[in-house]
């Protein structure tokens, strides 16, 4: 039990990190801003936040099932990753956390179609929230592909969970947008500048996160694979 509840609070806290990150902080703030424009009603308000992180989860949990669920589904698939995926955590956590803690760097910004994203959800009505969402998680750039491919789905693998354990991935990335959109339902609005002000607090949080990730990999590498401790 006490291992599904770190899990599934890891699994929380790595979309809370990804939702802060810069890319995905730009794909947030765009929702706000999407979000912000229908605040003249508390519900359509309420529905487009709640759709966008439908969109958002989905689009993980998909991936997931089908990563997770797909590799564990021949028994002999199976059995070798219960043998190496512990054995590979250890490895794997330490390059996610050297990426967080910009030791490693990767080309590419991500989010490159968001002007694209942007025109279209101009020409869809509130549903397009939910494209919004889809679209989103879908442009992966290297802390949100480190933190997901790197991070979250080996976990799910180890835990047997393809739903659960990405499907609160994809909450803790609407997360913001979610709380905004509360706010902006009950009156508090112009709060997309606000976002800005997290990048501070964003590189803190993955430094720390980042540091932490590399000092449980080494120990993991050094329990699994070579038997230290």
């Amino acid at each position: 039990m006490s291992g599904s509840v770190w899990a599934a609070a890891t699994a929380l806290w790595l979309g809370i990190l990804t939702s802060i990150s810069p890319c995905p902080l730009a794909a947030n703030i765009t929702a706000v801003s999407f979000i912000g424009r229908r605040a003249g009603s508390a519900t359509k308000v309420l529905l487009a936040g709640l759709l966008y992180t439908i969109g958002r989860a989905a689009v993980y949990v998909v991936i997931g099932v089908l990563l997770v669920r797909g590799l564990l589904a021949a028994p002999s698939v199976s059995l070798a990753l219960q043998v190496w995926v512990s054995k590979l955590l250890g490895p794997l956590l330490i390059l996610v956390g050297m990426v967080m803690l910009d030791l490693l760097r990767f080309g590419g910004k991500g989010g490159a179609w968001s002007a694209w994203t942007q025109r279209l959800v101009e020409r869809l009505g509130l549903g397009s929230a939910l494209a919004l969402g889809a679209l989103f998680a879908l442009s992966f750039c290297p802390v949100s592909a480190a933190l997901y491919f790197g991070s979250l789905l080996p976990l799910a693998i180890e835990q047997n969970s393809g739903v659960a354990l990405p499907l609160l991935y994809g909450i803790g990335t609407a997360l913001p947008v979610i709380g905004v959109s509360f706010l902006l339902a009950f009156g508090v609005r112009r709060l997309t500048a606000a976002f800005a002000r997290v990048t501070r607090l964003e590189r803190w949080l993955r430094w720390g996160t980042g540091g932490v990730f590399v000092l449980v990999g080494v120990y993991m590498t050094l329990d699994h694979i070579y038997g230290l401790f």
